[in-house]
């Protein structure tokens, strides 16, 4: 997230891993912008910062406020800045999924083919995944259900302009109905039933301290739930009986 305080960090622990696949995670929703802000004044709120909520960004685009062409600089402006770090973005995604609009989509993909991006992430899961997900029925889980079809509602849209552009996904998309919950057990069900080509698994693994506390982020424990499941030894062992291959979307082709 080239606009995140923890972005030199980030960087540096890229560095140290350098057969890492690291995309960039364009952020269009919370935090300030990477352009000068008079070059991207539409997409700001009074204080020169991008929208605090999802909601409040995707009034801005639909209602033709935030303007395609502020969407771009933007977007670009935090490409180069990881760039300029040293660091080639092996894909690109973004936050909360801002991609899905078509709107931001479109903008996406002018930037993605004027800086040689091919590959993005393909936030649209199926929806018998999502379903199947959501047994055993948590709030969280049926909200993030509805999300997930909202995303699939849009497929159709993705899918054009994504060819359009030249860039290319994973074929199969999981995690979204269980933001937070993807726990060793929830691992273990996905890598059972993972079909046959490319699939990516959405987690968000972090480390529940104090500062993580104090970014705000609705994730808290659920991170720590994930890179749990991510450095359990049982999960590792179950991708090499599956005879699945890890790869990073430097290899996605």
């Amino acid at each position: 997230m080239a606009n995140a305080p923890a972005f030199e960090d980030a960087v540096t622990l890229a560095k140290e891993n350098p057969t890492l696949g690291v995309g960039c995670h364009l952020v269009l929703v919370g935090g300030p912008p990477v352009a000068l802000p008079q070059h991207v004044r539409s997409l700001l709120d009074g204080n020169d910062r991008l929208p605090d909520s999802l909601a409040a960004f995707v009034a801005r685009v639909s209602s033709g406020r935030a303007r395609a062409k502020e969407i771009e600089i933007e977007l670009g402006a935090q490409i180069e800045r990881v760039r300029a770090a040293g660091i080639e973005p092996t894909h690109v995604d973004t936050h909360k999924h801002t991609h899905v609009h078509p709107v931001v989509m479109s903008a996406l993909g002018r930037v993605a083919q004027a800086l040689g991006i091919q590959r993005v992430r393909n936030p649209v899961e199926n929806l018998h995944d999502s379903w199947a997900a959501t047994r055993n029925g948590a709030k969280e889980r049926v909200r993030n259900l509805a999300a997930a079809a909202a995303v699939r509602a849009v497929a159709s849209w993705f899918h054009g302009i994504a060819g359009k552009y030249g860039l290319r996904s994973p074929s199969c998309f999981l995690g979204l109905t269980l933001t937070g919950q993807v726990s060793a057990a929830a691992l273990h069900r996905f890598i059972d039933g993972l079909p046959d080509g490319t699939s990516e698994i959405m987690v968000h693994p972090g480390i529940a301290d104090a500062d993580l506390a104090r970014t705000g982020s609705r994730l808290q424990q659920q991170r720590q739930l994930e890179l749990d499941a991510l450095l359990d030894a049982s999960v590792r062992r179950a991708t090499t009986d599956g005879g699945v291959r890890l790869i990073s979307y430097r290899e996605l082709n």
